[in-house]
C-alpha cells in the first residue's frame, strides 16, 4: 500500500469500518450479495488501489426492493420517536468512527482531512436534527364548513426511498436523505458515486451494525453500487416513490425525465455557478477568507464553490490584488496533511475539465491572473493534483456560464448601483447558492428582497460556500427545486392526506348541495 496509507493511519481506518481490499457491493442491512464485475477505487492522493466493490446484478437489485419492501411494513407502524432512538443511535456511531470515516473520505474523494472530518460532522449533525424532528412531526388543523365536521391534515411514510449520491459529498448527502426519511418511517435504497464506493460500504457497516443490536429488519437500509445502469433500476421502477439525486444538471435532466415519466417524485440537487457580489461597502479581508476558501475548497468541487466574484469597478483593483495575494500562500499537497489547504481533484477526467475551462476563457478573450497547471513530481503521482487559478472575465462568456467542478475562480467587473451586480449574478441558468458583502443595510436588503436573488441560498458577509443542516438546502433553476437537510424538508419523505371527520348523525353536503334520497 502507499506511503500516505501507512503515515496517515488510512490502513487502520479501512479495518475499523470493515472496508478491504475485495468488497460485496450489495447489502440490505446484515446480507450481503455477490456478483462478479467489480468496480475499482483509486485514490486521488497517491493514485493507489484501495479496493473493489462488486457491483450490483439486476438479480441482487430484485433482492433488495423485496426486502426493503418487507422492511417498510415493519418500519412504517414504529412509533416516530423509537424510530428517532434509531437514528440517535446511528450518530452515537458515527461519533465513534468520526475520525476513521473522516480519513477514508479524504483519501477516497481527495478532499481536506478537516473537511472530512466536517463531513463526518454533518452526518452527526442530521441524526441530532431528525431525533428531534421525530417528536415533532406535525399536520395541520382546519374548520370545516360543515357543522359537526373537523378537517386535519397528517403526513405517512412514502415506502422506498432511493439515493442517488454524488462524489464531492460522499457520505453526508446520503445522511441528510436517509436520517431524514428513516424519521418519516421510510426505507431506503443508496447507490452512492461509483468514484467513491468504499465510503457507501463504511456507512453500510455502521448502520448495519445498529439495526442489528436492535433487532430490526435489515432493509431499512440498503446498498446497491455501479454506474448509471444500476441507478436506472431505481429511476425506472415504480415501487420507489422518490428519488432524491445528487449530481451534474446533465444527470438531474435524465433522472427528472425518467421518475417523471412514470409519474414519480424527485428530489434534484444539480449544478450550482454561485457568486460573491463585492460592493465598495465591502469589508475586504472578510471578502478574500470568503471568496477563497469558496472557490478553492474541496479543489472547487463543491456544488457551492464560489465560481465568479463580481466586484465594482471602484474597488476592483484592490479586491483583486488581495485575492491573489491570498492564492499565493496556498499550499498544494496530500489532503491528509492538515497543513495543505487544498487537495487533488477526483480524477484525471476532472483535471481534463480543469484545462479546458483555462484554455476557453482565453479563447473568449479573458485574462488569466493567476496561472494554473496541473503538478506533477513527488507527492503528485497521482496526476490529479493542479493549481487553483484566477481568470478576468466576463459574465456573457460560454465557459463562465458553464460549471466547472474545478479551482477556477472569474473575476467579473460591474458599474453603478448593486442591481447591476444582482443582474449579472442572476444571469446564469443555475441558481443554488449566492452571496454579498456590504455593510450597507439597503444594499444586503435588496439583495434578500424579491428582486434580489434568484438563489435557493443567498448570504449576506458570508461566502457561498457550505451550509448548516437547520437550514433547507436546495437551489432553483438548473440546479433542480429540490430541498434537503432542515427546516421542512422532511415533507419531501412523505405522503400527504387531508381528513374530515363527520361526529353528527346527518351528513350535509359541502358548498351546500343537495342530493336528497
Amino acid at each position: 500500500m502507499a506511503t500516505a496509507i501507512l503515515d496517515f493511519g488510512i490502513k487502520e481506518a479501512l479495518k475499523q469500518l470493515g472496508v478491504s481490499e475485495h468488497n460485496k457491493g450489495t447489502s440490505t442491512g446484515l446480507n450481503w450479495f455477490s456478483s462478479k464485475e467489480t468496480i475499482a477505487s483509486y485514490s486521488p492522493v497517491d493514485g493507489e488501489l484501495i479496493g473493489k466493490v462488486e457491483m450490483t446484478t439486476l438479480a441482487d437489485y430484485e433482492n433488495v426492493i423485496q426486502t426493503a419492501t418487507e422492511a417498510f411494513k415493519e418500519w412504517k407502524i414504529k412509533p416516530a420517536p423509537l424510530r428517532g432512538e434509531i437514528v440517535r443511535q446511528f450518530g452515537e456511531e458515527l461519533r465513534k468512527q468520526k475520525e476513521a470515516l473522516g480519513k477514508l473520505v479524504s483519501y477516497e474523494m481527495g478532499k481536506s482531512y478537516q473537511e472530512g472530518l466536517g463531513e463526518v460532522q454533518e452526518m452527526i449533525d442530521i441524526c441530532d436534527f431528525a431525533v428531534g424532528l421525530s417528536r415533532q412531526l406535525h399536520g395541520l388543523t382546519m374548520h370545516s364548513e360543515r357543522p359537526g365536521h373537523r378537517m386535519y391534515e397528517q403526513y405517512h411514510p412514502m415506502g422506498i426511498v432511493g439515493i442517488i449520491s454524488a462524489f464531492n459529498f460522499p457520505v453526508a448527502v446520503w445522511a441528510w436523505n436517509t436520517a431524514l426519511a428513516w424519521i418519516c418511517g421510510d426505507v431506503c435504497v443508496w447507490k452512492p458515486s461509483e468514484k467513491t464506493p468504499l465510503c457507501g460500504i463504511a456507512c453500510q457497516n455502521i448502520i448495519a451494525k445498529v439495526l442489528k443490536d436492535n433487532n430490526l429488519p435489515e432493509g431499512i437500509s440498503c446498498l446497491i453500487n455501479g454506474d448509471y445502469k444500476v441507478g436506472e433500476m431505481m429511476t425506472t421502477d415504480k415501487r420507489i416513490p422518490l428519488i432524491s439525486a445528487t449530481g451534474s444538471t446533465r444527470m438531474g435532466k435524465i433522472v427528472g425525465a425518467t421518475v417523471g415519466q412514470r409519474l414519480g417524485k424527485s428530489l434534484l440537487e444539480l449544478g450550482g455557478n454561485n457568486a460573491i457580489i463585492v460592493t465598495p461597502d465591502a469589508d475586504i479581508k472578510m471578502t478574500v477568507i470568503g471568496a477563497v476558501f469558496g472557490a478553492v475548497g474541496t479543489a472547487g468541487q463543491r456544488c457551492t464553490s464560489t465560481r465568479r466574484l463580481i466586484i465594482h469597478e471602484s474597488i476592483y483593483d484592490k479586491v483583486k490584488n488581495a485575492v491573489v495575494a491570498a492564492y499565493g500562500q496556498l499550499r498544494i499537497g496530500n489532503p491528509l496533511d492538515e497543513n495543505n489547504h487544498v487537495g487533488p481533484l477526483i480524477d484525471t477526467d476532472a483535471v481534463k475539465g480543469y484545462q479546458n475551462a483555462l484554455q476557453k476563457v482565453v479563447e473568449e478573450g479573458g485574462n488569466i491572473v493567476v496561472e494554473g497547471g496541473v503538478l506533477s513530481g513527488e507527492g503528485y503521482e497521482s496526476g490529479c493534483y493542479v493549481k487553483p487559478a484566477i481568470a478576468e472575465a466576463n459574465n456573457s462568456f460560454e465557459i463562465v456560464q458553464h460549471e466547472t467542478f474545478a479551482p477556477v475562480l472569474y473575476l467579473l467587473k460591474y458599474n453603478g448601483d448593486v442591481e447591476n451586480a444582482i443582474e449579472v449574478q442572476n444571469g446564469v441558468t443555475q441558481g443554488l447558492s449566492s452571496a454579498i458583502m456590504t455593510n450597507n443595510l439597503r444594499e444586503a436588503e435588496r439583495f434578500l428582497s424579491h428582486a434580489g436573488s434568484d438563489c435557493g441560498i443567498a448570504n449576506v458577509n458570508i461566502g457561498t460556500s457550505g451550509a448548516e443542516i437547520g437550514g433547507a438546502f436546495g437551489g432553483e433553476k438548473e440546479t433542480g427545486g429540490g430541498r434537503e437537510s432542515g427546516s421542512d424538508a422532511w415533507k419531501v419523505y412523505m405522503r400527504r392526506q387531508t381528513n374530515t371527520i363527520n361526529y353528527t348523525t346527518e351528513l350535509p353536503l359541502a358548498q351546500g348541495i343537495k342530493f336528497d334520497l
